[in-house]
Order: structure tokens, then C-alpha cells, then sequence
């Protein structure tokens, strides 16, 4: 695709724009603007930034770019709009359009470049880091260094956001078929993720143990790749168009019902593949059914007949709704059907439980001040409740909640709703493991 095809898709479109009748109600739903009340920081104001730029009445400066980039695509604007603003789509076209027309300093693209296109698509490359930061935290380092406390304010902040990383690194399922308990009801396949390999390995196993335990043959494709969503999230569609389209040749005619992913906010850009899609003429229609196979592991599991042999989990938790999937994908009463069918489970429902905890994505690397700001509220929310445990659906959102249990909690524990699953089937034995035909 030429660079001026890419500017003329990926940038706000005017049909898109014009949904926005600038009511307000989007601003009590909006994270930085309820932060701020800074008008530019709402989804409103964003919109008619983008409005401005796009009829040429503005250019994109400075302070367009760090009001855009200030915005954590939480969505939650889209539930409040009475008018069907597809804000999501608005606001990434508006930081493809940024990538397109700026240049950015040269160490800031050095870093992208190695994080987006070196990093995150790349199973070696992730796996030489993990294996480097298990021997930074194993090896007695990373507590040294909290104590000595010698790091500036920012690299602590960094540092305490940083995942534990967990072997043996969920890879290892890659290229293989597990077999479910008893008879084959479903086939589904697996998406890993990407940095969720190394840093969620325990969630991935859960994951498949919990669909084992089903009926469900679970393949994981070796050809699979990262979704994309960080990609789209950081105005690079290009880059995660290419990701797209190896994901879509890994699994779709794979004979699947369904392709599962335990990642609200990967299976938010999995479920948009025909939108990213859209003007290949190759893979638009192989995207819209790819798309249409996805299916959140709660979304899943809370559409069979679950199985109710569970032993009893007697444990009080309150439940953090995941932005994209309760925004991006509403999804919100499965999660709470699977933790209603768990036994002596009591779920106590938090205030503003769909608000953003901050994490969104790389969002608390890059604005850690704004991102801290409301995991407090979120852990204030989340402290009222008296809940030991805090249940959620994103790896995102449990990395984030872990560390705002650390500064501002009260020693919860942070659990995917699959591992509470998991816990309450009793699972802990070793996965049966067939070698497949390619996939």
C-alpha cells in the first residue's frame, strides 16, 4: 500500500467525525477528563481537535499530539454515547495520521522500532528477554535495587510496573494439540499473545487446563503471531495489518469453532481485523471471518454448558472490569456468570468498576503520573469492598491492579477470572500433549 493510500485511510474519517453531536455525556465516562477537567482531555474536545485537523482550520502541533497521545482508548466513552461514536476507531486513526505527517526524535523511533517491530512480533527476541529478566529478578538483583533505592523517581516508578516473569515460558505448548478430558466437544485454538508468554505462562496453562476440563481440544498454532492491538494503539496499522494477515493464515482454516483469547484487549483488535482490514482486497473478507471465530475465554466458556464439577473456592472478591472488554467488546455479565458458578465464591461489586485502572496497554510506561493517578482511584474502589481477591479479564489490567495492591492496597491477591476457574476444578496435573498434523 503506497504512504498516500495509507494517510487517506488511516486518519479520521468525516462520516466518522460527524456522529459526534458534542452532548457531553461521554465526559463523566472519561478517565482523564474526570482526572483533569480539561475540556481538550475529553473525548469531545479530542473529536473536535480531530474535526479542525482533518477541515485543515488546524494543524497537527504539539499540543494536539500530547492530547491525543494523553487519551488512554479505554473507550469507555462509547458506552455512555447516545449517538454510536466509534471514539476507538477516531482516535487511532488520529495517531496513524500523527505517525504519518511527524517525525519523531531519533531515539524516540530507535525505541519503537525495537519494541514494535523487533520485540513484540518475535518469539526469540521475547524469549531472550524474559530469559534475561528471569535472571534479573531470580538472581536476587531486582530486590537489591528496591533496596538501595539508589534508581530516580521515573525508573523506580518503571521498575515497580515491570511483570514478574514466569518459566517455563508458555511457548512451549506452541505447534501442539491438547486433548481435552473425556470426549471432544469443541476444537478450539489458543492465542498466546505476545508478552503474555513469558510474563502470564501460568494464565496461558490455566487457560487450557480450564478448556480441557470442557471438552474442548486445544490446538496452538506455531505460525500464530502478537495481535497487533499495541501496534494500532500506537498509530502504526501498518505494522499490525502485517500481524493480522499471519495470524488470519495461521488459524483460520484451521476447521475451529472457536479462536480463544484470555486478553480483553488483544480480543478487542482480534474481533476488529475486518475493520483493519477493510481496503486489503486479499484478506477483507478473511479478516471478517476470522473476526467472527474470536471469542474471549469468558465469552466462551459462559456460552456452553460449563462444567459444574468444582470444588468450593471460599473467597470473597470484587470484580475490575477490563476496558476493552467491556467497552471494546461488551462483555460484561460472562465474567460474572463464571464467578457466580464457582462454589462458597462471594462477589462483591466495586463502584465504577468499568473505569480505567490505568494500564492500557503501554499507556502506564509512557504516562505513569496520569496512570497513577487512577489506579488510586480504582484501589480506593477496590479497598471498600473489604474483597480479598480482585478478579479481572486482561493481563494488562492484573499487571497494573498487582502493583496498585503494593502502593495503595491491602495485600489482595489479582486473579484472571480462568485461574479462579482453575482453582475451583482442582487442576495442577500436566497437560496431555498430542503432536499434531501442521496447522
Amino acid at each position: 500500500m503506497a504512504a498516500s493510500e495509507i494517510i487517506q485511510f488511516d486518519k479520521p474519517q468525516q462520516i466518522d467525525l460527524d456522529k459526534c453531536v458534542h452532548c457531553g455525556l461521554c465526559l463523566n465516562a472519561c478517565p482523564t477528563y474526570r482526572e483533569l477537567r480539561v475540556e481538550m482531555d475529553s473525548p469531545r474536545g479530542r473529536i473536535y481537535q480531530m474535526a479542525q485537523v482533518s477541515s485543515g482550520a488546524a494543524q497537527i502541533t504539539e499540543s494536539y499530539i500530547e492530547h491525543i497521545e494523553l487519551c488512554l482508548a479505554c473507550r469507555g466513552c462509547e458506552t455512555a454515547c447516545p449517538s454510536g461514536v466509534q471514539y476507538g476507531r477516531l482516535v487511532e486513526a488520529a495517531r496513524a495520521e500523527i505517525e504519518a505527517v511527524i517525525q519523531r526524535p531519533r531515539t524516540i523511533r530507535l525505541l519503537r522500532h525495537a519494541v514494535f517491530r523487533k520485540l513484540l512480533p518475535s518469539r526469540f527476541n521475547l524469549g531472550m528477554m524474559g530469559a534475561l529478566l528471569y535472571l534479573y529478578q531470580a538472581s536476587g538483583l531486582k530486590r537489591l535495587v528496591q533496596t538501595l533505592d539508589f534508581l530516580p523517581r521515573r525508573l523506580r516508578e518503571l521498575e515497580s510496573l515491570a511483570p514478574e516473569i514466569e518459566i517455563p515460558f508458555s511457548f512451549r505448548h506452541y505447534g501442539k494439540v491438547l486433548q481435552p478430558e473425556g470426549a471432544v466437544r469443541y476444537r478450539v485454538a489458543l492465542l498466546g499473545g505476545c508478552v503474555a508468554n513469558i510474563s502470564f505462562a501460568r494464565l496461558n496453562d490455566a487457560t487450557i487446563r480450564v478448556l480441557r476440563k470442557n471438552g474442548c481440544e486445544v490446538s496452538v498454532p506455531a505460525a500464530q503471531t502478537c495481535c497487533g492491538a499495541l501496534h494500532v494503539h500506537a498509530g502504526l496499522p501498518e505494522d499490525a495489518r502485517k500481524l493480522a494477515r499471519q495470524n488470519i493464515d495461521a488459524l483460520l482454516d484451521g476447521n475451529f469453532d472457536a479462536l480463544i483469547t484470555n486478553a480483553g484487549g488483544c480480543g478487542s483488535t482480534l474481533k476488529e481485523y475486518g475493520e483493519l482490514l477493510e481496503h486489503d482486497a486479499e484478506y477483507a473478507e478473511k479478516a471478517r471471518r476470522f473476526s467472527m471465530l474470536v471469542k474471549d475465554v469468558n465469552e466462551f466458556l459462559a456460552s456452553i454448558d460449563l462444567n459444574p464439577n468444582m470444588q468450593a473456592v471460599p473467597v470473597t472478591i470484587t470484580y475490575q472490569d477490563s476496558c476493552h472488554l467491556a467497552h471494546g467488546q461488551r462483555i460484561r455479565s460472562a465474567p460474572r456468570k463464571l464467578l457466580a458458578a464457582i462454589p462458597k465464591l462471594e462477589l462483591r461489586e466495586m463502584t465504577r468498576s468499568d473505569l480505567c485502572c490505568g494500564s492500557a496497554g503501554i499507556y502506564n510506561l509512557v504516562h505513569t503520573d496520569m496512570a497513577l493517578a487512577l489506579l488510586k482511584q480504582k484501589m480506593d474502589c477496590v479497598n471498600a469492598t473489604g474483597a480479598a481477591v480482585i478478579a479481572t479479564a486482561n493481563p494488562g489490567c492484573m499487571l497494573q491492579l498487582r502493583a496498585g495492591v503494593r502502593m495503595f492496597g491491602n495485600a489482595q491477591k489479582v486473579a484472571h477470572v480462568v485461574e479462579l476457574l482453575d482453582q475451583a476444578y482442582g487442576e495442577e496435573h500436566s497437560l496431555t500433549v498430542v503432536v499434531p498434523k501442521a496447522v
